[in-house]
């Protein structure tokens, strides 16, 4: 049997001993359904079969240089899917060795069952509700602090994680600085968690991205985060949605925005955070020169909490904030007049709220006038196309825009005036999940790759009236039309 392949008390089938022709592993045909224990017995026999054809002299820790190992084998994949076999108590699959680095692997009859399943899991890395617990936690914290892996992203979500699997993902990840995107959410960390997890990103200087919502962090642990965040210079995302953050929380959240000058993206939503909380936060971005988005959705925090945020902002000359997301708060036409000072100085912020109280669905509708209609008015009388309306907004004339950038861009030019609800309307037509927004697909030479040939259409993106016959089939775009 190849040496590394063994899980733990497994026996090789003694047929194999007294001479018996060993079945070889055939991936390239499709064979017969079997169950979970004669597929794994199988793939042990494939195994030793290559071992007894090899000079008795070399070691059978070269076994799988039969295999282009250093072809197949750079992620350090295999290495982790041999733990995740012993934990779970299977034999590796050999022909999953062999092929688990192509974009395809058919696993059909390889009669994998449950456990051969979950080791597979494990080596893939998107191991998110599995129920790995804590063996599963010290598998993975292992082969993580080899640090020799080039794994990116690493998705843990639901797999019912405690405070002793937090110790051990600090132990892992204050070693590992390969790891950029960790989702540790929907599980059950406490504030002992949390101070573990606070340690971890104290040390870490590989992390941009990590999600903890959906766990049990309290005060405690929430300070313990923080005085983390403290330290910390790489991190960039954090979600703490749907924990227990209170005000406490909330007020060492507002030192970590005074240090801290690395996190663009905060969530902070559903963490029981009133007004008193969102003081402390707004102290910190007062003079916070990094933070871009910040979501308190859900929190019981009223119009004063929200005119404090705003005003945060008016005072931070430096301030980069483009999103503040408060959705549940019912605010006063006050407000908005508050929020249109901030905006003159800071065109790049959009902030969401509930509605405004006291005003009437017909003022509201004058608001939400169609802003593509407004903009291809306004190419149709200077004879230009709505592509080219665009382009001038970006000094390099690129067709691609930060969603911050493009939003400063629309309320600051003059061309065709708009107000922040209809440039909201535009950046959800046009921003993709990146951040970037791209009007690269919507008009091209005054015309739109969304109708069949010959068509004659309202394009449902410019407004305009479009009749021709110049479109050729693979131009035709069915999402779009």
């Amino acid at each position: 049997m190849v040496s590394g392949l063994r899980a733990p008390g497994f026996q090789p089938d003694t047929r194999l001993e007294s001479g018996e022709a060993a079945v070889k592993d055939e991936p390239e045909s499709e064979p017969a359904a079997r169950n979970s224990d004669e597929t794994f017995y199988c793939e042990a026999e494939a195994s030793v079969a290559v071992e007894k054809e090899k000079p008795g002299g070399e070691s059978s820790e070269t076994d799988l240089e039969i295999e282009d190992t250093e072809k197949l084998f750079t992620t350090g994949q295999r290495e982790l899917y041999l733990e995740a076999c012993k934990l779970v108590g299977v034999v590796p699959v050999s022909y999953f060795i062999r092929n688990m680095e192509e974009s395809y692997v058919n696993l059909n009859h390889h009669g994998l069952g449950p456990s051969g399943t979950k080791a597979i899991a494990i080596a893939l890395v998107n191991v998110s509700n599995n129920d790995l617990g804590l063996k599963g936690a010290s598998t993975i914290s292992e082969f993580l602090q080899r640090n020799t892996s080039s794994l990116l992203n690493l998705q843990l979500s639901g797999n019912n994680f405690k405070d002793e699997s937090a110790e051990l993902f600090c132990q892992a990840f204050s070693a590992n600085y390969r790891i950029k995107t960790l989702d540790l959410s929907h599980n059950e960390f406490s504030d002992k968690g949390g101070e573990h997890l606070g340690q971890m990103l104290a040390l870490n200087i590989g992390l941009q991205s990590l999600d903890l919502s959906w766990n049990q962090f309290h005060t405690r642990g929430a300070v313990a985060l923080c005085n983390g965040l403290r330290a910390n210079v790489t991190l960039q995302k954090l979600d703490l949605s749907m924990n227990g953050f209170g005000n406490e929380g909330a007020t060492a959240l507002g030192e970590v925005l005074r240090l801290n000058n690395s996190l663009v993206h905060i969530d902070v939503s559903s963490n029981d955070i009133s007004n008193e909380g969102v003081l402390k936060i707004s102290k910190g971005l007062e003079v916070n020169e990094s933070l871009k988005v910040l979501k308190l959705f859900l929190n019981p925090v009223s119009m004063d909490g929200a005119t404090l945020l705003i005003l945060s902002i008016k005072r931070n000359p430096k301030s980069k904030m483009e999103e503040i997301d408060i959705s549940n708060v019912l605010v006063s036409e006050q407000f908005v007049k508050i929020l249109d000072g901030v905006c003159a100085i800071h065109p790049q912020l959009d902030v969401t709220y509930k509605a405004v109280q006291g005003f009437s669905a017909k003022k509201e509708l004058l608001l939400w006038t169609n802003p593509m209609k407004l903009i291809q008015s306004y190419a149709d009388q200077h004879q230009i196309t709505v592509i080219d309306f665009f382009k001038s907004l970006n000094p390099n004339g690129r067709m691609m825009m930060s969603v911050g950038d493009f939003r400063k861009a629309m309320i600051q030019q003059d061309k065709v005036p708009m107000n922040p609800y209809q440039v909201r309307e535009l950046i959800k037509k046009l921003a993709e999940k990146t951040g970037m927004v791209n009007f690269s697909c919507w008009c091209l030479g005054g015309t739109l790759r969304i109708m069949k040939p010959g068509g004659i259409k309202n394009c449902g993106l410019c407004y305009g009236s479009i009749k021709t016959a110049k479109f050729s089939p693979d131009a035709f775009n069915a999402s779009l039309a």
